[in-house]
């Protein structure tokens, strides 16, 4: 077989399967040969190199065309939805918080030849939040202040919601090549990851792998928790009634789908489908599940929030409780403009690391580490955010009806 015949057989696979082969094969090379391992990182560093050109340049496409080609005068129950939304992708930064906290997790970062100067508090955090809103878009671009990215690409997003359907077309257009970018890049993964994890067990050992699990396992208990406990609040306070056969429904036959996706866009027909088992409106849930596969990230603020703070432990930078807070708000920021790609939500952090004066160079470090974890954390990621498309547009929908209707179509 030839070169061009092997990558075209790499294009064609299954990422999962070449993250895991690329981890595993990291490992072993890194135990058995350390030196040649440390000649490799030359193709660790392009990954990260490539992730953090591409990062700038989707995050301000994508959010421009989102708000571009919103449209106004929905059905009335979507209002609602989005409001669920927001709270449950906003209650889930605050439950990675905590955890955070309460478990705090440090990463192996290369911190040499890096100031790094903590933000004294909320103040000093604002003030730099506001310096950063007005920065030239070109040189937030530039220098990946994703502060200014948004804040430029929310008025440009707005001022051109009255563009012609032509502009909008290009638009559309440019946040799909923008993505296809992003989908060549993150095919680099399993190469990128075997790398950097083969350096990394040259240089530090096997024991640097507990840190991943440690990780891992914030993460996975924190979507684990908004699944189960969290969302079911936000439901019961909606319905007023057992929110958990709903809840379980919606895990089995969204979830479980989405988790071997690993996309919310690709799990958009189950969805769909879903709905019209639960006996939902067509006019409610045709809008709301293709706009929750867009914006509904509580697994990408969860994401976004551990890993961010990891870096903010790691590093030793102080955080007071507003600032906290503030991350929260960020991340749910940040998560509602995920790309749809797997890993989307990894190409994010370095927007939430930016609020505490982490330099890009350190945060595209993080993004490296969150690739690593990625087989597990975007599977259980994706299965989060797509179930609760359903279940929270199911509970909207539901609320609007006869309290005591529709019983036996949410039961399982």
């Amino acid at each position: 077989m030839n070169l061009q015949h092997l990558l075209a057989a790499i294009a064609r696979g299954n990422l999962v399967r070449q993250i895991i082969i690329g981890l595993v094969l990291g490992i072993l090379f890194g135990v058995f040969f350390p030196q040649a391992a440390q000649s490799s990182q030359i193709i660790g560093t392009f990954f990260t190199g490539a992730l953090k050109a591409v990062a700038p340049v989707l995050v301000f496409v994508l959010v421009i065309a989102a708000i571009a080609q919103h449209r106004s005068g929905t059905e009335v129950y979507i209002k609602p939805i989005l409001l669920l939304y927001v709270l449950g992708t906003f209650a889930a930064a605050l439950i990675a918080v905590v955890a955070s906290f309460a478990f705090p997790t440090t990463l192996t970062l290369v911190t040499s030849q890096v100031t790094q100067s903590a933000p004294a508090g909320i103040v000093e955090v604002l003030r730099s939040l506001v310096l950063n809103l007005i920065d030239n878009p070109v040189n937030a671009i530039l220098t990946a202040n994703y502060i200014g990215i948004l804040s430029w690409a929310i008025l440009l997003g707005i001022s051109l919601r009255h563009a012609s359907a032509g502009t909008k077309a290009i638009l559309n257009d440019a946040a799909q090549a923008v993505t296809n970018v992003v989908r060549w890049v993150i095919r680099l993964a399993p190469l990128g990851i075997f790398s950097l994890i083969a350096v990394t067990v040259a240089t530090t050992g096997l024991g640097e792998l507990k840190a991943y699990g440690r990780l891992l396992l914030v993460l996975v208990s924190c979507m684990l928790f908004v699944a189960l406990v969290v969302n079911p609040l936000i439901v019961y306070f909606k319905l007023r009634r057992n929110p958990y056969p709903l809840v379980f429904r919606c895990l089995a036959e969204s979830g479980v789908t989405a988790f071997f996706t690993r996309s919310s866009a690709a799990n958009i027909p189950v969805n769909l489908l879903l709905c019209k088992k639960l006996g939902l409106h067509e006019d409610t849930y045709s809008v709301s599940i293709p706009l929750g596969a867009t914006i509904n990230m509580a697994g990408a603020a969860v994401t976004i929030t551990v890993l961010t703070l990891a870096a903010v432990h790691t590093l030793n930078i102080p955080v007071d409780i507003p600032t906290a807070l503030l991350l929260s708000v960020l991340a749910t920021i940040g998560a509602c403009g995920a790309s749809g790609v797997p890993g989307g939500s990894l190409l994010l952090i370095p927007m939430a690391c930016s609020l505490f004066g982490i330099n890009n160079d350190l945060a595209a470090q993080v993004v490296t580490v969150g690739f690593i974890i990625s087989v597990v954390q975007d599977s259980c990621e994706t299965a989060l955010n797509s179930s609760t498309d359903v279940l929270f547009t199911a509970a909207a929908d539901k609320a609007m009806q006869n309290p005591g209707a529709a019983e036996r179509e949410i039961a399982l």
